[in-house]
C-alpha cells in the first residue's frame, strides 16, 4: 500500500479508518421486517394459552392463591362444588403495604379464606396457610409454607389442583412442582380475566400489561430462579408459628387498621373475633410449653 493510499484511508493521524463493508438494501431490510412480524404475530397468538395453563390432576385438596381478584374466587367455589374436593387451602404472604408479616391474619391467605366465605363457601371447608416471606419469589415460598404445613400436620397429600388468576397459572405451577420436589403431583387452574379478550390482549391495557409482566416473570422462573431442593423435614418452621402475645390464657393479636383496596386491607373486627377461638399451635403445647413462660414460646421455636 503506496503513501497516498494510506492517507486516503485513514484520518486524525490513524484513529479513523475507511474499509470497505456488507450493508443492508432495502429488499434486507423488508426481510428482516417481515420476519419480525411473523414471530411477533405468532407469539402474541400463542403467549397467553401457553401462559394461561389448565391441567387438573385427580385429587381432592384444591389450593387457591389468596391474592386473586373476587372472581377468581368465587370460580374457586364453583370448582369445588363440582370436583370432589375436601378442603381449600388458601396460600399467601404479607397484605401490600402493612410493612411486613405482623401476624397469620394480616396475611392474603387469611384474607383470601375470609373472602371463600363471602363468596358462598362454608367456613370449615377453608383452610389458611399463610406464609411469612414479603418481597421476591412470593409464589414459591408460598408453595413452601404450603409443603410444611402438610408435614406439620402429618396430612400425606400427594396431589393438588392450584386455581389462580389467568396468565398467572403456568408459572404457578412450575413453582409448586419445585417446592412440592416431586412428593405431590401439581395441577392448575386458570381462571380467565374477564377485564380483556384473552384471544386479542394486545388491544387492552390490562391485557398488554399483564401477558408482558408474566412473560418476563414467566423467563424469570424457568431460567434464572434456581431454588436449592427443600428439606425433607416435619418440624415446624417460622411459616408454621402464630404471631401472638400469650398473656396469661389471653391471646392478643396485633391487628391491622382497614385499608382501602381489597389487596391491602385487614380487619380489625375479623382479627378481633378470631382471637378469642386461637390458641397456641398444637406442636407449642405440652410438656415444652410448661417449662417456659407462656409469653416466651415463640422464641424457642
Amino acid at each position: 500500500m503506496t503513501p497516498a493510499s494510506t492517507s486516503s484511508t485513514q484520518k486524525l493521524f490513524g484513529c479513523l479508518t475507511r474499509r470497505e463493508r456488507w450493508g443492508l438494501s432495502w429488499r434486507g431490510w423488508l426481510a428482516i421486517l417481515v420476519l419480525v412480524a411473523l414471530v411477533g404475530g405468532t407469539w402474541a397468538r400463542l403467549v397467553h394459552p401457553f401462559l394461561a395453563q389448565t391441567q387438573r390432576v385427580e385429587t381432592r385438596v384444591l389450593v387457591v392463591e389468596g391474592w386473586v381478584p373476587l372472581y377468581v374466587l368465587r370460580a374457586a367455589v364453583a370448582e369445588f362444588q363440582a370436583g370432589h374436593y375436601d378442603k381449600i387451602y388458601t396460600t399467601g404472604g404479607p397484605i401490600v403495604g402493612s410493612g411486613g408479616y405482623s401476624n397469620d391474619f394480616n396475611t392474603y391467605a387469611s384474607l383470601g379464606a375470609e373472602d371463600l366465605a363471602k363468596v358462598g363457601l362454608p367456613g370449615n371447608l377453608a383452610q389458611m396457610v399463610p406464609c411469612h416471606i414479603n418481597g421476591r419469589d412470593r409464589t414459591y415460598s408460598s408453595a413452601l409454607a404450603l409443603r410444611e404445613y402438610f408435614q406439620t400436620n402429618g396430612l400425606a397429600i400427594h396431589s393438588l389442583n392450584v386455581l389462580t388468576e389467568d396468565a398467572h397459572a403456568r408459572r404457578t405451577r412450575m413453582l409448586f412442582q419445585d417446592a412440592f420436589a416431586g412428593q405431590a403431583s401439581v395441577g392448575v387452574i386458570a381462571v380467565p380475566n374477564p377485564d380483556y379478550d384473552a384471544a386479542h390482549w394486545w388491544r387492552y391495557s390490562a391485557g398488554v400489561r399483564e401477558i408482558l409482566g408474566e412473560s418476563i416473570a414467566w423467563v424469570y422462573a424457568a431460567f434464572i430462579f434456581h431454588p436449592p431442593k427443600p428439606a425433607d423435614s416435619a418440624a415446624p418452621a417460622a411459616r408454621a408459628r402464630l404471631d401472638t402475645v400469650l398473656k396469661g390464657g389471653d391471646i392478643a393479636l396485633r391487628c391491622p387498621r382497614r385499608a382501602k383496596s381489597r389487596r391491602n386491607r385487614g380487619s380489625e373486627t375479623t382479627c378481633a373475633k378470631r382471637a378469642a377461638a386461637v390458641a397456641p399451635p398444637r406442636w407449642a403445647t405440652g410438656t415444652a410449653q410448661r417449662a417456659i413462660p407462656a409469653r416466651n414460646w415463640l422464641r424457642t421455636v
